[in-house]
């Protein structure tokens, strides 16, 4: 039928839609994500699509980089047509290490997302940034070029953690940062913890929270350490010279994070994030929560517009080489149907402190929330009032309630 892609269907060399998919671009929200694929050096758990100088090859480079997503950004405009271009309600630039960039290139692509489609008045705008690649200079021209919001990647405020983790600030370094992104005048500042790395003990874990609470930020994402396959980290599991994660001590590091946090005024809004405001959430990326529209910039980057998802190719050479002939980067791309919208509803949906509608479930699925009710995984006053939402042990075993609320 007419618009129907079966999976990894070919992006058309032009990288037109079908109409179904541009008919109501933004009614549920609009965002821009921007990847900057560059790194100055590789961190030993990271399976990211990034790149060091000697990992990139011949035919792409940092300098002509924010050239080359702004011919992205053109085609975008010409695809989704010549009516009334969307708002931009977000623009979230990560990587990488996005501010490995020049301040004035990230200002640049910023600029040319405004001119291209418009950034509403209350746009929400954030990079991401390691510790050590930030000044106060630079910082100060991000904000004074529109950004609103910086994500920090901290980790960890024991250096013998940073150390196994392949980092190369110093452990009080993103907390300075954060002081130095306030003093620039940043609206929102978050920081990243990453928990359950071999070696860590419990005071380690205790400490990068104190830090985290007295350095004044305003949101915090924490997520356990995963060892993905072909990383420097998994390698050295392998060989044994770490342990591997436990579970146990993930989900006490958890519990440690929701006490800490909570006791210094953060709430979660998402099993991995915490905010001292509804204001301080991260928009961007409810946005994506919530099934909204978005296009992705730049090699690997993912896209959603209207139920069609697509992902472009990987290596920024080719990205680059795409775009210089006239052709769409994208290398491939699938239309959802009923059956994975709805899956992926209640996968993001049900990780949201606002839960999930009990109506959006079959038979089967509001009996596996009556059986996750009863084993004191979700919230029996919201039940009650229409919606699953995850209590703090429904926190930890996440992924087994989604499983029992799907076919």
């Amino acid at each position: 039928m007419p618009g129907v892609l079966p999976d990894g269907e070919p992006v058309p060399v032009d990288g037109s839609l079908p109409a179904t998919a541009t008919r109501a671009v933004g009614a549920r929200g609009f965002g821009v994500y921007v990847h900057v694929p560059f790194c100055a050096s590789r961190c030993g758990y990271c399976d990211f699509n990034t790149y060091t100088a000697a990992e990139l090859g011949g035919g792409a480079s940092r300098d002509g980089y924010a050239d080359t997503v702004l011919a992205e950004l053109a085609l975008a405009r010409r695809v989704l047509g010549e009516g009334p271009p969307p708002r931009v309600d977000t623009v979230f630039v990560g990587g990488g290490t996005p501010t490995l960039l020049p301040a004035d290139d990230l200002a640049r692509i910023l600029d040319a997302i405004d001119r291209t489609w418009g950034l509403a008045p209350d746009a929400e705008v954030t990079t991401e940034a390691n510790p050590e690649s930030v000044t106060p200079e630079s910082l100060k021209t991000l904000r004074a070029a529109g950004y609103t919001r910086i994500s920090l990647g901290m980790q960890s405020a024991a250096p013998g953690v940073l150390a196994i983790l392949d980092r190369k600030h110093s452990a009080g370094r993103a907390v300075a940062a954060a002081a130095e992104a306030r003093d620039a005048g940043f609206d929102h500042v978050n920081l990243d913890l990453i928990y359950g790395t071999p070696g860590e003990g419990a005071e380690d874990f205790a400490a990068s929270l104190d830090q985290v609470v007295a350095a004044g930020v305003d949101h915090v994402s924490a997520y356990a350490l995963i060892v993905e396959d072909g990383t420097r980290l998994a390698a050295r599991m392998r060989r044994g010279e770490l342990p591997y994660p436990d579970d146990d001590v993930a989900a006490d590091r958890y519990l440690a994070a929701e006490a800490a946090l909570g006791a210094a005024g953060f709430s979660w809004y998402e099993v991995s994030n915490w905010a001292r405001s509804a204001a301080a959430r991260c928009r961007h990326n409810l946005l994506y929560w919530a099934g909204a529209d978005w296009w992705g910039l730049g090699p690997g980057a993912h896209s959603h517009v209207g139920g069609v998802r697509w992902w472009n190719v990987k290596h920024p050479t080719t990205y680059a080489q795409r775009l210089a002939a006239g052709e769409s980067p994208g290398l491939a791309r699938e239309l959802l149907g009923p059956d994975e919208a709805h899956m992926e509803d209640v996968m993001l949906r049900l990780r949201l402190a606002s839960g999930l509608p009990l109506d959006a479930l079959d038979a089967a699925g509001r009996a596996g929330a009556d059986r996750a009710l009863a084993d004191g995984l979700l919230d029996p006053d919201r039940y009650a009032a229409g919606r699953a939402v995850l209590t703090l042990r429904g926190r930890l075993l996440a992924d087994a309630v989604v499983r029992d609320l799907l076919p």
